[in-house]
C-alpha cells in the first residue's frame, strides 16, 4: 500500500556519532551473525540519543512544525502557486516557450511538494492534536487551491499553445506536456462552459452519494446473537471482546474484522451461513439504490467529457486502457484458473461432507474450510513462528537484501530532525559511485493518534532541476510494529513482515527512481503499475535465503527457521488461492459490468455472474453485491481488477528473471535501472517489455499456483 500522493497526487503505495553506515553488509555468508549483532547494536543505539536537530542536505521536507508554522507555510504554498500560475497565464500565446510555461510549472511541482507534504503528513504522525487538525486544515485549504489552478482556463490555453507547436525538447518533456494538457481536459477545460457546469454539478452529487453510501455502512451497527455453543472454535480471547445480551448471548457485530473472524473459525455452519448472509444485507435497499443512482451519475459524468461509459473514462489512463483489455484479462485469469479452482473446492466439498454430512457447500464456507485443510497439511503455527522475527532483526535483514541486490548502501543519520524519539533517518547512497540518492525515515512503532496502517509516503520527489541539479527523493515508512518491552524484543507476525518488506519495496522504488520531472518520479506512476515493484520484491519474502537472513530464535538469533517451514510457507502461500483469485474476479467482473453499460440490475447481475465465475456455488439469499463491496462505490470503480493485475505481472518478472537466483545483483541492478528508475517517465508496458525482453504474459502466475497447490 502507498501513501504516496501529495496534494493533487496526495497521500491516492516500515547513532552516536555522526553519520554511520549502519546496514551496508555486503560479502561473504560466514561474516552474516557477525553483521545482524552489529545492525542490532546499531538499531537499540538510536534510542539513547538526545540531541535530533540536524537538517539533511538537499532535503526541503519540514518536520516538527508547530500548527502556526504549517498555518504559515501553507498560506506561502499557495500565495507562491498562484504567482507562479498567474505568471504562465500572462505569456502571450504567440511567445509561448519551453522556458517560460513549462520550467516554471515544472519547478514548481518539484520544489512545491516536499514543502506540501511538510504540512500535510503531521497529521498521520504528529502526537499534538493542535499540529494534527492545523494540517488536516491545511491540507483541505491546499487541495482547494490546487483544485482550482487545474480549472483555469487562461493556463490551459498556454500550455495548448506550446504543445500545439510540438516542439519538444526530448520524449520525457513531451509526455510532461502531453499529461498537463490531458489533466486540464480532464477537468473540463475543452468543453463549453455549459457542460463544465454539468460536469461539476455531477461530481459534487458523486461525492455525497459516495460520502452517504459509506456513512450507512460506518453507521451500521447490526448484531446477531449467538450463543457460546453456536460460536465453538473461536477463541476466548475473541468470546472475551464480544459484549453480551440479557439473555447472556454473545453480540456478534457485523463489522469486517468480527465476520472474517466467525467465517474463519466458527465450526458451526449454520452459523457462519446467517453472519455471511445478514453482512451481505448490510443497508439491504437504500445503498442499493445509492449504487445504481452512483453508476447512472458516473456514465453522464464520462459522457460529458466524450467518453461512452465511465469504464472507458477511468481505464483510460491506465496500463489496461480499455475495459475490453480488462474483461481480457479478467477472463484469462478466470478459464486459466478453473481447473486448479475446481480440484481447491472438491477437496473443500469433501471435508465439509466427513464434518457435517449431506450439507451443500456454500460461499460461506470456503475460509473456514480452507483454513481446516491449511491446519491439516501444514505444520504452520504462526504464534510459535512470530518468536523468530525480532523486528530488529527483521529490518537488518531487510536492508541487507535489498543494499546486495541494488548496489545502494544506508547510512543512519545520529542527530537529524525528527518528530518522535522513535523516528530513525537514513541517507541512501550508490554503493559503486557513492552518489547519494536521498533519504528515508522510519516511523515504526505503535503509539497513540498515529495512523494505523504500513504505508509509504513520499516526502520529497526526485526530479531534475532547471540549474541542472538533481533533487534527491525523500520518504517515510510508517508502522505500528510493537517496541521491545522490558528487555524483550519486539516480535513482528509473519504476515508484517511481508507488509514491510512490500513496503520496503516502495520505498527503494522511490529513491531509485531518476525522472526528470517531478510528476514521473517515485511512486507517482501509472496506477496499475505502482504496486507492481513492491510485489515483485515481496516474493522475496519467501525465499530460503531471505528467510533465513531475517529469522533468528530471539533469546538465540543464530538460529534461523528451519528449512520445512520455510518450504511450507511458500506452499501456504499459495494455498486455495485459485478459489480465492475466483471471488476477486467474481467482484471485479462485477465492477466492470456496471460501469460499462447502462441500466443494468445490478442484484440479477451477480446472481447471474456468481454461479458462472464460482464454479455453481449460488449467491447467498438476500445478499447482494452493493452491501459487501464498498470498493465499487469508492476509491476503485471501474479498476478492481488493479490488484490482480499488479499481482500476475510482478509474478511474470519474478519467475523469469529472478527466481532462479533471487539474490543476483546483477539482475537487481537490471530491475533498478529498467523498471524503478524511469518511474512514470515510460509508458509501463514499454517499461516491462524492456526488462523482460518480451511483452508480460500470465503464464507465470497461472503456473506459479498450479506448482504450489495443495
Amino acid at each position: 500500500m502507498t501513501e504516496s500522493q501529495g496534494t493533487g497526487d496526495k497521500m491516492a503505495t516500515e547513532h552516536k556519532r555522526g553519520r554511520r553506515n549502519v546496514l551496508a553488509f555486503t560479502g561473504a555468508a560466514a561474516l552474516l551473525v557477525l553483521a545482524v549483532n552489529l545492525a542490532i547494536s546499531a538499531f537499540n543505539s538510536h534510542k539513547k540519543k538526545t540531541k535530533k536537530n540536524k537538517d539533511l542536505p538537499g532535503s526541503n521536507v519540514c518536520v516538527n512544525l508547530s500548527a502556526s508554522e504549517i498555518r504559515r507555510l501553507a498560506d506561502r504554498i499557495i500565495a507562491n502557486s498562484k504567482s507562479v500560475h498567474d505568471r504562465v497565464a500572462s505569456v502571450p500565446l504567440d511567445k509561448v516557450t519551453y522556458k517560460n510555461v513549462v520550467s516554471p510549472l515544472a519547478e514548481l511541482e518539484a520544489q512545491q511538494f516536499p514543502l506540501m507534504q511538510s504540512c500535510l503528513f503531521a497529521k498521520l504522525v504528529s502526537t499534538s492534536d493542535d499540529v494534527r487538525k492545523a494540517s488536516a486544515e491545511a491540507e483541505r485549504r491546499i487541495d482547494g487551491h490546487v483544485l482550482m489552478c487545474s480549472k483555469r482556463e487562461d493556463v490551459y490555453r498556454v500550455i495548448k499553445a506550446i504543445a500545439a507547436r510540438g516542439e519538444w525538447m526530448n520524449a520525457e518533456a513531451k509526455h510532461y506536456i502531453q499529461s498537463l494538457v490531458r489533466d486540464f481536459e480532464r477537468n473540463g477545460l475543452n468543453i463549453t462552459v455549459t457542460k463544465r457546469e454539468e460536469m461539476h454539478r455531477l461530481r459534487a452529487q458523486i461525492d455525497e452519494l459516495s460520502l452517504q453510501y459509506m456513512k450507512n455502512l460506518n453507521d451500521d451497527s447490526t448484531f446477531l446473537l449467538f450463543s457460546e455453543a453456536e460460536l465453538a472454535g473461536l477463541p476466548p480471547d475473541f468470546l472475551k471482546g464480544l459484549d453480551k445480551a440479557e439473555n447472556s448471548k454473545f453480540k456478534v457485530i457485523l463489522r469486517s474484522n468480527y465476520v472474517a473472524a466467525v467465517l474463519e473459525l466458527c465450526q458451526v455452519g449454520n452459523t457462519r451461513k446467517m453472519v455471511a448472509v445478514a453482512y451481505g444485507k448490510r443497508c439491504g435497499e437504500v445503498n442499493l439504490a445509492i449504487l445504481e443512482d452512483l453508476v447512472k451519475l458516473r456514465h453522464k459524468y464520462a459522457r460529458l467529457l466524450g467518453y461512452s461509459n465511465y469504464a472507458d473514462y477511468a481505464v483510460d489512463l491506465r496500463m489496461a486502457k480499455t475495459p475490453s483489455k480488462v474483461f481480457e484479462f479478467l477472463e484469462d485469469i478466470s478459464v486459466n484458473l478453473t481447473n486448479l479452482a475446481n480440484k481447491e473446492l472438491n477437496m473443500l466439498k469433501d471435508l465439509k461432507k466427513k464434518e457435517e454430512g449431506d450439507i451443500p457447500f456454500g460461499i460461506e464456507d470456503l475460509l473456514y474450510y480452507a483454513k481446516r485443510v491449511e491446519e491439516q497439511k501444514f505444520d504452520l503455527d504462526f504464534g510459535a513462528l512470530k518468536q523468530y522475527f525480532p523486528v530488529n532483526l527483521v529490518l537488518s535483514g531487510v536492508f541487507k537484501i535489498f543494499q546486495d541486490l541494488f548496489g545502494l548502501r544506508f547510512e543512519e543519520i545520529a542527530d537529524a530532525k525528527v518528530w518522535h524519539g522513535d523516528v530513525c533517518v537514513f541517507s541512501v547512497f550508490d554503493l559503486i559511485s557513492g552518489e547519494l540518492l536521498g533519504y528515508f525515515y522510519l516511523d515504526l512503532y505503535t503509539r497513540e493518534e498515529k495512523y494505523g496502517n504500513t504505508c509509504v509516503v513520499a516526502l520529497q520527489n526526485g526530479a531534475l532541476l532547471v540549474d541542472g541539479a538533481r533533487q534527491l527523493a525523500v520518504a517515510l515508512l510508517i508502522s505500528q510494529f510493537e517496541k521491545d518491552v522490558g528487555g524483550h524484543p519486539g516480535l513482528l507476525r509473519f504476515s508484517e513482515v511481508v507488509n514491510l518488506f512490500h513496503e520496503f519495496g516502495h520505498v527503494v522504488q522511490h529513491i531509485c527512481n531518476r525522472a526528470t520531472f517531478a510528476r514521473f518520479s517515485g511512486l507517482r506512476v501509472d496506477p496499475d503499475f505502482v504496486e507492481i515493484p513492491a510485489q515483485v520484491l515481496e516474493n522475496l519474502c519467501y525465499e530460503d535465503f531471505a528467510l533465513k537472513l531475517i529469522s533468528g530464535f530471539h533469546q538465540d538469533i543464530t538460529k534461523p527457521i528451519k528449512d520445512e517451514t520455510c518450504r511450507s510457507l511458500k506452499i501456504w502461500r499459495h494455498s486455495f488461492s485459485a478459489l480465492k483469485l475466483k471471488q476477486e474476479i467474481l467482484y471485479c467482473l462485477f465492477d466492470q459490468i456496471i460501469h460499462s453499460a447502462d441500466n443494468i440490475d445490478v442484484v440479477e447481475l451477480f446472481k447471474h455472474l456468481h454461479p458462472k465465475v464460482m464454479l455453481g456455488l449460488p449467491v447467498l439469499e438476500g445478499t447482494n453485491a452493493a452491501s459487501c463491496f464498498p470498493r465499487s462505490v469508492i476509491g476503485y470503480e471501474a479498476a478492481c481488477y488493479s490488484r490482480i493485475w499488479s499481482e500476475v505481472f510482478a509474478a511474470d518478472i519474478f519467475a523469469s528473471k529472478f527466481r532462479g537466483d533471487p539474490s543476483n545483483q546483477y539482475v537487481g541492478m537490471q530491475f533498478r535501472n529498467k523498471v524503478l528508475g524511469p518511474g512514470g517517465a515510460k509508458e509501463p508496458v514499454e517499461v516491462l517489455s524492456d526488462f523482460l525482453g518480451r511483452e508480460p504474459s500470465i503464464r507465470a502466475f497461472i503456473e506459479s499456483k498450479a506448482e504450489y497447490s495443495v
